[in-house]
Formats: structure tokens, C-alpha cells, sequence
């Protein structure tokens, strides 16, 4: 595939960050993009010059010129438009979270395998380069055994009951939203935990608006993790092993991680990525097609079921469930 041709199922704000990210690779291009309605098609289409404009998503699902869709809608919708997209016989980038719970994660799965098709949650954290070095860092033993890991993902927004982020039916709240990055970076550097306690504080719309976690691995290793959507935070990676312990602030967007070890000077690495960032997780698709693969070794389908799992361990107690569960 000299290029692979993209399409866009609807047109928010992610699908533009992610649009500017396709284009910013030399081997994809965006031929077309798929919203509810023609007039935001041609909006979106007219923005970013993609030559075909869908008034609907089945018309993207089944646009013959199309070899891959990258899916922005809300979280609940994510199912639907997952299914479209592989029954039109298309590659997919599914954006976080990949579905609301482990069960329709598991049908997303394994519709993809019958179709031997290519589907991946769009962690793009995961793929920026300073994270393929700390992948290659634990694994080579710096800090010795991991022990304890930390992370935090938490904004203040203006709460309306009416957004995404607060409405119960779109599947809004911290967890899902936020939650999901830190969950998934525990996930990547200590695996599947074993049991996991939690609170949360749920808000007025019903939505959980911050929440805390710890997840227990085995040996006893632990994982303490925190996410709001009303409550200012860090958002810091901190990862504690035997024999020291590695620093990310800022780890979302993080360019450097700082090697804390006992009697010795810090050690900084630093590594700068190009484009937006969300580049990386669409040049791994891409990747993945090329060679002739179903799914990513970097963000598995296993795992993500894994981590849906988790999650709903997470939000269970609280008696959180969303509409259509």
C-alpha cells in the first residue's frame, strides 16, 4: 500500500486533532470523513479538503475508496459504529475508551477476528516515542523489580450536565474519560491485577466526577491510581521498583523521565516527538496493516479487554451503570 486511505466517522473535536495527524504522514491520507448530517460533512470535508463528504456513517462504513476509519464518537456509541466499520470490511482506530464494558469490548473483538480485520483502542500515549523507551527501560531491569506504580490523570472543566463529560447517557464521567490513561498505563507496566478496591464521588448528573483506585498484582505489587473531571491534578507517572524509581510529569505529552537511584545522580532522558503526537498511534495501525496483522503488539486486543475488565471491577461498588448495561 503506497497509502492507505482514511475515513472519519463523525467530525468533533478529537476527529479534527486526529485528522491533522493522519495528514501529517506522508504514507495515509484522509479521502473521506462520515457525520449524521451533510451539512457537517461538508463542513469538516471543506476544512481538511477530504474529496468525500457521507451524510451518514454507513455510507463511510461502505465508501469503496476507504481502507481504514478512525471512529471519534462518544463513548457509547462506540460498539455501533465499531461493527459498521469492520461489516463495511475496514480497518479499525477506535478511540479511547473501546467500548463502554468488557462485554462489548469482547463482541468488538471478536466480530474483528471472524472478519480478520485490523482494530486497535486508540491509547496514543502509548506510542510516543519516550514511552517505547520506557517500555525498553523496565524490561531491561533500571529500577531492578517493579513494585509500586502511580499515575494520575485529572482536569477541572466547567461542569454542563448536557456535555460528554457529565452526561450518563453518552457514558460521561471521570472514569472513562480520564481514567482510562492511567488505567491503561498500569496496565502496561504491571499487567492484570488481581483484585481492585475503589471510591468515587458521583455527581449531580449521575456521573462519577473524581475516583481513586488501587489495583493488587501479584507478590504484592500495587498500583495507586486517581482521575477527576472537576479536580485539578498533576497528571504524574511514578514508577517505584528495588532499586530506584522513575519520574514522568506531565505524562501525557511527556518529552523526559528522570531515573531516581539511591547514592547515584539523577539520569534524564529525553526524547521530543514530531507532529501532534496522536501521529504515532496511526503510523502503528498503518504498521500493523502493512504486515498483515489483526491487532497491535503494543496496545493488544487482550489487554483491552483486560483493561475494560478492570474497569468494571472499578466502577462496580459504586453502583455505577449506564444506560443500555
Amino acid at each position: 500500500m503506497d497509502k492507505i486511505r482514511w475515513g472519519i466517522l463523525s467530525t468533533g473535536g478529537i476527529a479534527k486533532v486526529v485528522t491533522e495527524a493522519i495528514q501529517f504522514l506522508d504514507d495515509a491520507e484522509v479521502v473521506a470523513v462520515g457525520s449524521r448530517t451533510a451539512e457537517a460533512a461538508e463542513e469538516f470535508g471543506a476544512r481538511f479538503n477530504i474529496p468525500h463528504r457521507h451524510a451518514s456513517y454507513e455510507a463511510l462504513a461502505n465508501d469503496p475508496d476507504v481502507d481504514a476509519i478512525y471512529i471519534a464518537t462518544p463513548h457509547n456509541l462506540h460498539k455501533e459504529n465499531a461493527l459498521l466499520s469492520l461489516a463495511g470490511g475496514k480497518a479499525v482506530l477506535l478511540e479511547k475508551p473501546f467500548t463502554v464494558n468488557a462485554r462489548e469490548a469482547a463482541e468488538v473483538i471478536d466480530f474483528a477476528r471472524e472478519k480478520n480485520l485490523f482494530v486497535m483502542e486508540a491509547m496514543w500515549s502509548r506510542f510516543i516515542p519516550l514511552m517505547g523507551k520506557l517500555r525498553e527501560m523496565l524490561a531491561a531491569g533500571v529500577i531492578g523489580d517493579i513494585r509500586m506504580f502511580h499515575a494520575d490523570c485529572s482536569i477541572r472543566i466547567p461542569y454542563n450536565p448536557k456535555s460528554r463529560m457529565f452526561d450518563l447517557d453518552l457514558a460521561g464521567g471521570a472514569l472513562l474519560d480520564s481514567g482510562i490513561y492511567p488505567f491503561s498505563m498500569a496496565s502496561m507496566v504491571m499487567g492484570k491485577p488481581e483484585s481492585v478496591v475503589s471510591q468515587a464521588f458521583i455527581g449531580e448528573s449521575g456521573a462519577d466526577e473524581q475516583a481513586a483506585a488501587v489495583l493488587k498484582y501479584s507478590e504484592g505489587r500495587l498500583s495507586i491510581l486517581s482521575t477527576a473531571i472537576r479536580t485539578a491534578g498533576p497528571q504524574e507517572m511514578l514508577i517505584r521498583g528495588t532499586e530506584g524509581y522513575i519520574r514522568i510529569a506531565g505524562w501525557q505529552r511527556a518529552t523526559k523521565l528522570t531515573i531516581t537511584r539511591p547514592g547515584q545522580p539523577d539520569e534524564v532522558v529525553e526524547m521530543g516527538y514530531e507532529g501532534n503526537g496522536k501521529n504515532y498511534q496511526v503510523a502503528e495501525v498503518m504498521r500493523c496493516m502493512r504486515a498483515g496483522l489483526i491487532e497491535s503488539p503494543v496496545m493488544p486486543l487482550s489487554e483491552t479487554l483486560d483493561i475494560m475488565s478492570t474497569l468494571d471491577a472499578v466502577r462496580a461498588p459504586w453502583g455505577l451503570k449506564y444506560p443500555g448495561e
